[in-house]
């Protein structure tokens, strides 16, 4: 008589599943549906910008990259020398193109004109070399004293005599038998190269910026030999900053880098500059202005952001640059217990890009 009994509760057990089951259906539908209603956060724009590779670690950082992510753009960057972008890279195909100079840009706009651009940091040119090197170019008279100055006139006189190394007075710190000269980069590939024909062909002017194609004709063979004497020149200032981070003052006791690239490295987190490594600046020197043209609504966008973006303004400091905030580079340098960079005051302006074009021909360099 107990059988029929426990067969119907085990019915009714099974009648309460299945409908517990039921319920759990119905509710996920409804959820699902419910859910499927609400608006769906819309995937980022991709915007396309070809860049100076010197800005590729800014852009490829994660924080920027969030930054944009935030604001609806996907950054997507191409890097190539700023003569290329201004004269053979196909523009067509980007939203922006971010030179690493101010004359690259402005061949650029008189090809694709914009309503505007836009500056959102710069970086002066400087020597990355080492302490027994600016001991010894401070005997020598290039280096003033105590400070990072470092005299254009007093350097060209010893690379225009071909002075070694090792014909210094005193010098027993770096008795090389190659000649004094900065090490730079390919004038034909490398924006950095072009502001050091800027800031040699301003000296060799008798201190005027090359304004005319006469006044280019009589200082190219003066700055021709800083170039041609070097032998290999890199193609680009990353490759030039790895020789001289990896392979030591041996084999370059002095570069012309950007700012920036010193200070990156000084401000990352695990820093790999040599226990000697300095920075000096040429006087004159000539800030590399970082200028974004937009080539479409989305471009702008970019341009804008970098512009006015406080989170990006304080990243761009990080990676070296000096936004137009100054108090964001001040805070970065600060925050790593870094001493604050020089005020400049000796700057120039760089030729014109028709002028650079012209001189850079006569130094055998092709568009």
């Amino acid at each position: 008589m107990t059988a029929p009994s426990g067969r119907r509760s085990g019915r009714r057990v099974l009648s309460w599943l299945l409908a517990l089951a039921l319920l759990g259906v119905v509710g996920f539908v409804v959820i699902r549906d419910i859910g499927g209603d609400q608006p769906q956060p819309a995937a980022p724009i991709v915007v396309t910008g070809v860049i100076g590779s010197e800005k590729l670690a800014f852009f490829a950082d994660q924080r920027v990259r969030d930054v944009f992510r935030a604001n609806g753009l996907d950054v997507r960057v191409d890097p190539a020398g700023s003569r290329q972008i201004a004269t053979t890279v196909r523009v067509d195909d980007y939203d922006f193109a971010f030179p690493s100079s101010s004359p690259a840009a402005d061949k650029l706009l008189a090809e694709r004109p914009a309503a505007r651009t836009y500056a959102p940091f710069s970086s002066p040119m400087a020597v990355a070399t080492f302490t027994p090197i600016v001991d010894v170019l401070t005997q020598a008279g290039v280096v003033a004293p105590g400070t990072s100055a470092f005299d254009v006139h007093r350097y060209l006189a010893l690379a225009a005599a071909g002075t070694r190394w090792d014909q210094l007075p005193g010098n027993t710190a770096f008795p090389a038998r190659k000649n004094v000269l900065l090490s730079t980069t390919a004038p034909c590939q490398s924006n950095s190269a072009a502001m050091y024909l800027g800031i040699a062909s301003y000296a060799a002017n008798a201190d005027s910026v090359v304004a005319d194609p006469a006044a280019a004709a009589a200082v190219v063979p003066a700055v021709q030999p800083l170039f041609r004497d070097q032998g290999y020149l890199p193609p680009s200032t990353e490759v030039l900053f790895e020789d001289y981070l990896s392979a030591g003052m041996g084999r370059v006791p002095m570069a012309l880098v950007y700012e920036a690239q010193y200070l990156a490295e000084a401000l990352s987190p695990d820093p790999v500059l040599p226990a000697e490594a300095r920075l000096l600046y040429p006087r004159p020197t000539i800030f590399s202005r970082h200028t974004l043209v937009p080539l479409t609504p989305e471009g702008d966008r970019v341009g804008s952001l970098l512009t006015t973006d406080a989170q990006l303004i304080a990243l761009a400091a990080e990676h070296g640059f000096r936004p137009i905030d100054p108090r964001a580079f001040a805070e970065a340098v600060r925050n790593r217990g870094l001493p604050e960079p020089p005020t400049l005051v000796d700057v120039v302006e760089p030729p014109s890009y028709d002028t650079l074009e012209g001189m850079l021909t006569s130094l055998g360099c092709t568009p």
